[in-house]
């Protein structure tokens, strides 16, 4: 194995403290994969002084340009460059394809072997640089077989393609009892249609058909709310649900700990490429012990499985949704043996366990041993 202090020159736009389902990944990784020395290098924003202060982590931030996110992405990779000709990587891990032009020059150039993180939604927006990435990384992270097959449909290499999931942070128990009222839960951003609430908000009525005192629980924010809103109104559920916007971590754990049900009914995009990558919040339900009811496409699949921690169905039909939801909250003995498989399911996928498949793979990478496809 190569020397415990192996560099890591890790490149990503996505770090803390932003939110969002890369940043919290690529932060965990390196908080848990002590074998080794990782530099990051990513973008400017309010709030990272102080992070990166108290998260004792070593970061390089490189200025954001004004909300223009193509020049921001072009003074990352210009750093990049520069930024390996004093730190020496012995690899460079991309956070996200656009950190993948410097890596690619630096492999040509200088032969520093790279590893790509792919999550799904860049193929669909930025198809020829995700192709160029993973054609030409030494391995490629896979976030779930759904974005192993995107990589390889770009041409990735089959043997260089790994599929190593996103982990979760596991609360120290779950909950012995949950809320009498049925609750169904849904956290995700309202910035992408794609997400489900719109047919969670069709389904609604149908299920407070069956189970009157149903209610639905929205945490997060974004553009989508007013439509979501609208739809609520015309559909008279005002009294039924609660459209929180954003909360703090303590308030949504709070929430996990006390839902019935976790829903997201992600679906592909229009045009059929990109969407849930995988989908952490799914994993984060389950590590409170909750089952969950997600679309039968994409990340999801590996995110929820099917029959045993929650229920997939086809994400575009609210009848087959209201018909699952109703299912688990009307089952109760049911919905409590998944969400005890659903833990199980987390305790699988806990960060040190997760961070030390990427360090292994980072080991072998720089050693110039590249593992065959898992």
């Amino acid at each position: 194995m190569a020397s415990p202090e192996t560099r890591v020159l890790l490149v990503t736009p996505d770090f803390p403290p932003a939110k969002g389902g890369i940043q919290l990944l690529l932060e965990r990784l390196i908080e848990n994969a002590p074998g080794l020395r990782t530099r990051v290098l990513t973008l400017g924003q309010e709030g990272a002084t102080e992070f990166d202060r108290d998260a004792g982590l070593d970061v390089r931030r490189v200025a954001r340009a004004d909300g223009d996110r193509r020049i921001a992405a072009l003074r990352l990779n210009a750093q990049t460059l520069r930024e390996a000709a004093t730190f020496r990587p012995d690899v460079i891990l991309s956070g996200h394809v656009v950190a993948s032009l410097a890596a690619i020059s630096l492999r040509r150039a200088l032969r520093t072997p790279f590893v790509q993180y792919v999550h799904a939604d860049e193929f669909r927006v930025r198809a020829r640089l995700s192709a160029a990435a993973v054609r030409r990384a030494d391995a490629t992270i896979a976030v779930s077989a759904y974005t192993r097959e995107m990589a390889l449909a770009a041409g990735a290499r089959p043997e260089r393609v790994n599929v190593i999931h996103p982990g979760v942070d596991l609360p120290a128990a779950v909950p012995a009892a949950r809320e009498e009222e049925p609750t169904l839960l849904t956290v995700a951003t309202l910035l992408f249609r794609y997400k489900g609430h719109d047919v969670m908000t069709r389904a609604l009525p149908l299920i407070r058909a069956q189970v009157p005192e149903a209610r639905w629980i929205v945490v997060g924010d974004g553009p989508f709310r007013p439509a979501i809103e609208s739809a609520i109104e015309a559909y008279g559920l005002g009294g039924s649900v609660e459209l929180l916007g954003r909360v703090s971590d303590s308030e949504r754990n709070e929430w996990l700990d006390r839902a019935s049900v976790f829903c997201m009914p992600s679906r592909l995009p229009a045009d059929g490429l990109g969407g849930e990558g995988f989908g952490i919040v799914y994993l984060e339900a389950a590590a409170h012990g909750m089952p969950s009811l997600g679309g039968n496409v994409a990340g999801a699949r590996d995110a929820v499985l099917d029959g045993e921690t929650g229920l997939l169905v086809d994400p575009t039909d609210h009848l087959a949704l209201a018909a699952a939801a109703t299912r688990l909250l009307a089952e109760p003995e049911l919905a409590r043996k998944m969400g005890a498989a659903a833990r199980r399911h987390a305790e699988a996928h806990a960060w040190p366990l997760i961070a030390a498949k990427v360090e292994a793979l980072l080991h072998e990478v720089a050693s110039g041993r590249v593992p065959p496809a898992v």
